[in-house]
């Protein structure tokens, strides 16, 4: 009997590690619209948010207003956040567009260098976040999806994590007058 739990258990391991795969921006190359960061992050942007925790609960809620310009392949998204509890963060992205649908970005709380794919309606942007967390700073991960709707509306989910756990995520809805 353990010999036909075993030989089970092994057939079925391929099976186990592939209906596990994460999607990838290929994915999505055949979807419209399609997504071009330089035409749909120019000019001012609005966009409303919340980050739950692990469980699913809100814990915080925000607006964002995004001045965005590009010279070719380089842009600058300044970024103004305004919390549910009254306070305020800016994030300035400075991003770089390479061939492929590839990009780079930094900013002065992102730890090393941003990279995303765009494909078809979809943009995948991972980067590690310098975060302060009560008086100290932790450097979590953020696996960031964003996904054009229409020409003014998109669509934006990141799971944020450290060592793998999932911390939290971060949904957004970005709107173009």
């Amino acid at each position: 009997m353990n010999r036909r739990h075993w030989l089970l258990a092994a057939a079925s391991t391929p099976w186990l590690i592939t209906g596990c795969a994460s999607p990838t921006p290929a994915d999505y190359a055949a979807e419209r619209p399609r997504l071009d960061l330089r035409e749909y992050f120019d000019g001012t942007l609005h966009a409303y948010g919340i980050f739950t925790d692990r469980s699913g609960k809100v814990v915080r809620r925000f607006t964002v207003r995004m001045d965005c310009r590009w010279q070719g392949d380089e842009g600058v998204l300044d970024e103004h956040f305004s919390y549910s509890d009254g306070t305020t963060q800016r994030r300035v992205w400075r991003l770089k567009r390479h061939a492929d649908g590839r990009y780079t970005g930094s900013a002065d709380d992102v730890v090393g260098e941003a990279a995303g794919q765009a494909a078809g309606n979809a943009f995948q942007w991972r980067y590690t976040l310098a975060l302060p967390v009560d008086g100290r700073v932790w450097h979590v991960q953020f696996d960031d999806w964003m996904f054009l709707v229409d020409e003014r509306v998109m669509l934006n989910k990141a799971v944020m994590s450290k060592f793998g756990v999932r911390l939290g995520e971060v949904t957004l809805v970005f709107t173009r007058p």
